[in-house]
């Protein structure tokens, strides 16, 4: 496994591509591509070498530039997580399956790239929820999907529980509050 300081896998990206290989929503936690032009070039290649693969009915997984890509593809939406060549495959594979079940829950069981640009902000509080630096932080769907929406979290609550976007809620809200005094 590729270790950073510590004991756990690192994910490398995670990208949800439409069914031309546009992107929908994309993260990079690796230096691996240091600029825009080479993360389009690796999107382009990997949609490309993935494009003729069986992906439908259950996660496939290459090796790919000494990454390994474990993928799965619903409607037109295709669904990457990709990792070094030394991470655990069942782990990388509980990565995309976490996130493929929390999208397919905060969309409502219409996984499509129009109901994904829609919510575009739920999938992207989905992807800070699933992987933070490149450690992965949770892996259950479920879970995933009640964080981003949970919207009625007490300003009170550790930040640990918050999604980013609570704990700036809150953070203002405190900040107005002291300000109002």
């Amino acid at each position: 496994m590729a270790y950073h300081g510590s004991t756990c896998p690192s994910i490398k990206n995670i990208l949800l591509l439409d069914s031309e290989g546009k992107r929908v929503a994309v993260k990079y936690f690796s230096d691996d591509w240091p600029t825009y032009s080479s993360k389009l070039a690796f999107e382009k290649f990997v949609f490309a070498k993935t494009l003729k693969t069986n992906a439908r009915t259950e996660s496939e997984i290459t090796l790919l530039e000494n990454n390994i890509i474990i993928y799965k593809f619903v409607q037109d939406l295709h669904f990457f997580v990709t990792g070094g060549e030394d991470e655990n495959e069942i782990i990388l594979a509980s990565v995309l399956q976490g996130f493929f079940d929390a999208v397919t829950l905060l969309l409502r069981n219409s996984v499509d790239k129009r109901e994904a640009l829609e919510n575009l902000d739920l999938i992207l509080l989905c992807l800070d929820e699933i992987v933070d630096g490149g450690m992965i932080l949770e892996t259950n769907g479920p879970l995933i999907a009640e964080k981003v929406t949970s919207h009625n979290l007490d300003s009170d609550s550790p930040l640990s529980e918050q999604t980013l976007t609570q704990a700036w809620a809150a953070a203002r809200e405190h900040l107005t509050r002291t300000l109002l005094k």
